[in-house]
């Protein structure tokens, strides 16, 4: 009888990110830094990035950039955004209930017994949107509504809960924490489009670490509100005046039950980063990505958009003079949730599209489509 021989086990590609990147991964992503109060999370972002960079830039709202050869004149940008979906306190019942208003896309149809946390100025207060139970509610088949959820902090009076430091314009945000699910998805609240701070961080890092000398200027962007029509990203446009944007955002994965393909597109964690074609994309910019990708070998996907990117990419596009801007987009399930899941290794393939995508742009490059 032949002897049996054992199958060699398939080797996984080494990973590009390293304890600490996990460890600020973790820590970024379960930062507090709803929309308009990005504070916290881009001073640790910035703490995170600046080994990496020449020089940063704050604006007045509390966009960071971290710059990379400040004085070379031709100018790239690659961007992501810091701030996540929110609630502000609106209203204050005599009896110490809650009611609330959108900052951002927020959903009130996961609301019901979520936990969170309220900002105020004598530090976070816990709190929870309530929900009556099931066989006590008046319309048993009642759906949660902007005009039915409440949050409830244990108070009684409303002056019990101003006592609190609570009062009308303190924003909350849902409790939730980072996981690595089935060694396979990052998982948390926020990672749209934190994640894609961290991944344009990790960029820097690289070049760094791998004594990448560039002929331009790179402009590594952490845009504020975003989530409200890309309104960071508009103003730090007019303020660098770039040649070039690079932009990363999430995505919706597609395959989940109660997707529609038809509608968003046939798009799938794991399988690569998404390059998307619509009018602000710039075209020879995003044949240079899709170059990219070929030549090292990084799997990616496609998408169409309606007029608009509805990310960051629009904005710098229509900037200034008109910005040669592509969109790298990252597949992401259950968006604006609190168990948005990305897959690892398309994490690391947006990490590398844009670190060879920046390598091999020239000095000056002319993107125009006529000469």
């Amino acid at each position: 009888m032949a002897k049996k021989t054992k199958a060699p086990a398939t080797k996984k590609s080494k990973s590009i990110l390293n304890a600490n990147s996990h460890e600020f991964l973790e820590k970024y992503i379960n930062n507090i830094a709803p929309t308009g109060f990005e504070t916290p999370g881009q001073q640790m972002w910035l703490d995170y990035i600046r080994p990496y960079i020449d020089t940063h830039i704050v604006d007045t709202y509390g966009t960071v950039v971290g710059v990379i050869n400040p004085d070379a004149p031709y100018k790239v940008v690659v961007e992501a955004h810091a701030d996540e979906i929110a609630w502000f306190v609106h209203y204050i019942t005599p009896d110490g209930f809650i009611y609330l208003r959108r900052n951002g896309g927020s959903d009130h149809m996961i609301a019901p017994s979520m936990r969170v946390n309220i900002q105020t100025a004598k530090g976070l207060v816990k709190g929870v949107f309530g929900w009556p139970a099931i066989h006590v509610r008046q319309e048993k088949e009642e759906a949660p509504s902007m005009k039915n959820i409440f949050l409830d902090v244990g108070a009684r009076t409303k002056d019990e809960v101003e006592g609190l430091g609570i009062h009308v314009g303190c924003v909350a945000t849902f409790e939730d924490e980072f996981m690595v699910l089935n060694d396979r998805y990052y998982l948390g609240r926020a990672l749209d489009n934190r994640i894609g701070g961290f991944m344009i961080a990790e960029v820097a890092r690289m070049l760094k670490e791998n004594k990448v000398k560039l002929p331009f200027g790179v402009y590594f962007t952490n845009s504020v509100q975003e989530e409200i029509g890309l309104r960071g990203a508009e103003m730090i446009a007019h303020r660098i005046n770039p040649d070039v944007a690079i932009v990363t955002d999430v995505c919706h994965d597609t395959q989940t039950p109660m997707m529609s393909k038809i509608m968003s597109g046939d798009l799938a964690c794991g399988k690569g980063p998404v390059v998307s074609y619509g009018p602000a994309v710039q075209n020879n910019l995003l044949k240079h990505i899709i170059n990219t990708a070929d030549k090292n070998k990084i799997d990616i996907q496609r998408a169409a958009v309606y007029r608009a990117t509805g990310t960051d990419t629009d904005a710098f596009a229509y900037s200034n003079a008109g910005v040669a801007s592509a969109l790298i987009s990252l597949p992401l399930r259950y968006m604006h949730t609190t168990v948005e899941m990305v897959a690892k290794d398309d994490v690391e393939a947006v990490i590398h599209l844009i670190y060879h995508s920046l390598k091999t742009i020239k000095n000056n490059q002319d993107w125009r489509y006529i000469k």
